[in-house]
């Protein structure tokens, strides 16, 4: 019985030594990670990029309405009735194709119909010839649009005028055609501004493959006023200004399990659409912080949470 109590008395006794000494281990290790983590400090949880190079554009972004880029009154040589009308709204023509016949003849008097041909190639865009009318040689028969092409009417403020040149490029987007765009250049430029609207007429030619657009759609215009080739861009939200200084946060991989952010300022150039041109500073491929870094200073641990790839 006494050997049978010692025997337990050890076994109790070795498991109270081992669980004190896992216990005592456990210990050691969490005090050795939390001083760890106490020297290298606070750890900040960030979304990063990746500087891109490519290019960049400015623009002035206008609408207005497509026009034809010339147009035709059709008149007759001849009063008298519109004895026929060879063709109709939209019918397309070409130079010396009739278009209408008018009859001079008065009572007791007959005369040949006189056949009124279409002047130049085009399309028939308006028809105010009835058959049966009487009409006098200032009347138009019809209007052509003539196959020269399309052209956009803007109008620029006056503000902007000095950014406006001719052949200048255009991308044209326009509701009929969603997700399509358009090719134009700057065509005529007015010689003077409208002293009631403070703005000055221009004109902008519209390439139009398979003759998508029509006279008198609405269309929305970028004017490329500046265009830069080969630039780091940025998110314009990377950019960190304090104290008259321009700097982003790129990340430092020094020590891979453990990232810091390093201080990096900038030289910023021109803003389009979020995105930002960077002149001097960083190179194309370098990561930088994009999100959570309001309280990061240079050296900073960070956790990075979301990669994010290319720009807005």
């Amino acid at each position: 019985m006494q050997k049978r109590i010692l025997n337990h008395f050890f076994i109790c006794s070795l498991f109270f030594f081992l669980f004190t000494f896992f216990i005592s281990g456990c210990n050691r290790e969490q005090n050795n990670e939390d001083a760890e983590n106490e020297a290298r400090g606070p750890v900040f949880a960030v979304n990063t990029t990746y500087a891109v190079d490519g290019p960049i554009q400015d623009y002035l972004f206008l609408s207005g309405d497509t026009i034809s880029s010339s147009t035709v009154d059709i008149f007759s040589d001849a009063a008298g009735k519109i004895s026929r009308i060879y063709v109709s709204v939209g019918s397309r023509v070409q130079r010396g194709d009739p278009v209408a016949a008018v009859d001079p003849s008065r009572p007791g008097m007959e005369f040949v119909a006189n056949i009124v041909r279409a002047p130049v190639a085009g399309t028939i865009v308006a028809l105010p010839a009835q058959l049966g009318m009487t009409i006098s040689q200032a009347v138009p028969l019809a209007r052509i649009s003539g196959v020269a092409g399309l052209e956009i009417r803007l109008h620029v403020a006056e503000r902007f005028i000095s950014r406006i040149s001719l052949n200048q490029p255009c991308e044209i987007i326009l509701d009929a055609w969603p997700g399509e765009v358009f090719r134009g250049n700057v065509s005529e430029i007015s010689p003077e501004v409208d002293i009631m609207s403070r703005t000055m007429e221009i004109k902008v030619s519209v390439e139009n493959p398979g003759d998508k657009l029509k006279a008198g759609m609405f269309a929305r215009v970028r004017i490329i006023t500046e265009r830069k080739e080969n630039i780091v861009k940025i998110p314009i939200g990377a950019m960190v200004s304090r104290f008259g200084e321009q700097y982003v946060f790129t990340v430092d991989y020094s020590d891979p399990d453990a990232p810091v952010v390093r201080r990096r300022n900038i030289v910023p150039g021109i803003t389009i659409d979020g995105v930002m041109e960077v002149r001097q500073g960083l190179a194309p491929n370098e990561e930088i912080v994009i999100r959570g870094m309001s309280l990061l200073e240079d050296g900073s641990n960070i956790n990075i949470i979301e990669r994010v790839r290319g720009l807005p």
